[in-house]
């Protein structure tokens, strides 16, 4: 049998994606007063990986993430995704958009020493349920010194060009980890 320990913990990080970088802006303090410093802010990046986004977006879309330097235990991962759809709703209004063409995607996720999770409203095969309607996804995992992704990786996700932001929180965690 085996022994009960408690969740570990982990960096908490936001995904964002908007037609206009002033919306990570709003969204960077949105997301700080909730919580806490950030300790990596990614370069803005064209999200170029599908068209889903247009429509809500615009043709120009955007991806930039947010690490947070507070961490959390893995179990958060439900409120704090309901949080962020709450977040986009309050931006919807003060954009003065109908709630299903918000201004900016915010998709929350932690990262531990082995895996990228992703949290997500939506049911599929390779997803697990967590709790409030929110279900959790791998989508990436560690092995032989780099982020290697599964079949079901989203496009932007699987190629390596956000993976040295992921190694670089990777690093910030494992050194928080260690100092307790």
């Amino acid at each position: 049998m085996g022994t009960l320990k408690p969740p570990p913990r982990a960096k908490l990080f936001v995904g964002m994606l908007a037609g206009e970088a002033a919306w990570f802006d709003a969204a960077h303090e949105a997301l700080v007063a909730a919580y806490g410093p950030v300790d990596q802010a990614t370069a803005v990046w064209p999200f170029t990986a599908s068209h889903y986004y247009r429509t809500e977006l615009g043709d120009n879309v955007l991806r930039r993430f947010l690490f947070f330097e507070t961490l959390i235990g893995v179990q958060d991962l439900p409120v704090i995704k309901r949080h962020t759809n709450e977040i986009e709703s309050a931006f919807c209004n003060r954009a003065g958009r109908p709630a299903e063409c918000r201004p900016i995607n915010l998709d929350p996720g932690y990262l531990t020493l082995s895996k990228v999770v992703l949290a997500t409203t939506k049911d599929y095969s390779h997803r697990l349920y967590l709790d409030q309607g929110i279900f959790g996804e791998v989508t990436l995992r560690f092995q032989a010194g780099r982020w290697q992704p599964w079949p079901w990786t989203y496009a932007d996700y699987a190629v390596d060009t956000y993976h040295p932001a992921f190694l670089d929180a990777r690093n910030r965690l494992k050194t928080s980890l260690a100092a307790g």
